[in-house]
């Protein structure tokens, strides 16, 4: 049995952990640079593939996680540092990585796309106009349904596969993804079990549908809408460059995948989603996936593992070190009024995962409607300035970062072209009356 002197750890294990954690957020604001020096080296060789490693975003919290967890086993001993990790919740990694996996398919990529296609077509704006703006604003919303990571796999599909692959400036590039993040962060809150923040807290809390679209829901529909109009405007000229032709050569000569293929997919989509709790379940349900995209191949395309296993290191190596940040983080979410909470989450957030900041929250007693308000209202808001403010942003990183320059995405920039949506997104969620 693990005693609770194993599991608890010491106040110096605490700060290391909060040590190594500030580490890798100054890794991931450099992490641009290192990735240049790589080409400083011959291709392939041990320098060049050591700082191409250390250049990869997904890679930055897995690795310092491991270098923690090396530290521990010294200042505490072997035991409680394998008992520390077996402690840890890892299903959001898990699940994360399977319906990254099951998003990226073809069938479910072919149907998003022709759904986003047809509302576009309704629009009377420039095809590549209203074909953008659609991707932007409608993408995200389907993550109150098919959840975020899903959401952001099938979008972020679609951008790189339309968009980011016609040779179109990094002002596009980074307008577009810091617009795409912030509106998947806000896009899933329609419901209560598609936002990784808002699940944190949903039962315990007792939010359920009615509750999230009264509160949340109209107002994350309209600040989507604003975001992608925005975005849309600020890259017109280049969006109107793009002929019809340009954006219908993005589809491959492959035979178009039957209804009945399409409509399987998204029912374990579905299944998985309906079990996200259950780790051992939804695992089931991802292997007799598998043994449905190899008896229907001819349909498909190779299932994509490593973007979602990089993706799922980044989770786990968050999951390992944002628990040890509970001794900075619950004084700050207990020592605010709202308005103030709401503006500090939304800061945190940059900085480390919000569903870790909800979940503190949602363990300090006697909070009250409105703090509970300005803590999840904040987490989402926030959610697009960095790469590690939100769960589904390494899969959107995974997906484009080879449109961007030496295959680096600088979080900088994407820091700076994120703060009006996200000025936006604070507007909506703040100012707008619940109904």
């Amino acid at each position: 049995m693990i005693t609770a002197e194993l599991v608890e750890p010491s106040t110096t294990v605490q700060h290391f952990a909060t040590l190594i954690f500030a580490v890798a957020i100054v890794h991931t604001f450099v992490s641009a640079k290192i990735g240049h020096l790589a080409h400083r080296y011959p291709l392939n060789s041990p320098p060049e593939r050591l700082f191409h490693l250390l250049g990869e975003v997904e890679v930055v919290f897995g690795l310092w996680a491991a270098v923690f967890l090396f530290g521990m086993c010294f200042l505490s001993g072997l035991d409680p540092a394998v008992h520390y990790v077996e402690s840890l919740d890892f299903t959001e990694p898990a699940f994360v990585f399977i319906v990254m996996t099951m998003a990226a398919t073809r069938p479910v990529l072919y149907a998003a796309d022709k759904f986003i296609r047809r509302i576009a077509s309704w629009l009377p704006l420039h095809p590549a106009v209203s074909y953008f703006w659609v991707t932007l604003s409608v993408g995200p919303l389907l993550g109150s349904f098919i959840t975020e990571p899903a959401a952001m796999t099938v979008a972020a599909m679609i951008l790189f596969k339309n968009f980011y692959g016609r040779d179109l400036s990094c002002r596009f590039n980074y307008i577009a993804l810091a617009a795409l993040l912030v509106n998947v962060s806000i896009g899933g809150t329609l419901t209560h079990f598609a936002a990784p923040p808002v699940l944190m807290v949903a039962d315990t809390w007792g939010w359920d549908l009615d509750f999230m679209i009264r509160h949340f829901g109209y107002k994350s529909a309209i600040a989507t809408l604003l975001i992608a109009s925005y975005s849309t405007w600020m890259l017109r000229v280049e969006l109107r460059g793009l002929t019809v032709e340009a954006l219908h050569q993005a589809e491959d000569q492959q035979p178009h995948p039957p209804a009945w293929l399409i409509i399987a997919h998204f029912l374990f989509l579905s299944a998985s989603v309906f079990m996200a709790h259950h780790m051992a379940v939804f695992i089931g349900i991802f292997l007799l996936f598998m043994g449905l995209t190899m008896v229907t191949h001819y349909y498909q395309t190779s299932l994509r593992y490593d973007k979602s296993l990089l993706v799922a290191l980044f989770l786990g190596g968050l999951v390992v070190l944002g628990k040890m940040q509970a001794w900075w983080i619950e004084p700050i979410l207990e020592g605010f009024a709202d308005e103030l909470l709401f503006i500090a989450t939304t800061l945190l957030t940059a900085i480390t995962d919000n569903a870790a900041l909800t979940y503190l929250g949602a363990q300090v007693e006697n909070i009250t409607m409105d703090l509970k308000y300005a803590l999840v209202a904040g987490a989402v808001t926030g959610g697009g300035l960095t790469v590690i403010a939100n769960a589904p942003n390494p899969a959107g990183f995974a997906i484009l970062k080879g449109a961007f320059k030496d295959g680096v995405i600088n979080p900088g920039q994407l820091l700076l072209r994120a703060l009006i949506p996200t000025a936006i997104a604070a507007v909506c969620l703040w100012f707008l009356p619940s109904l």
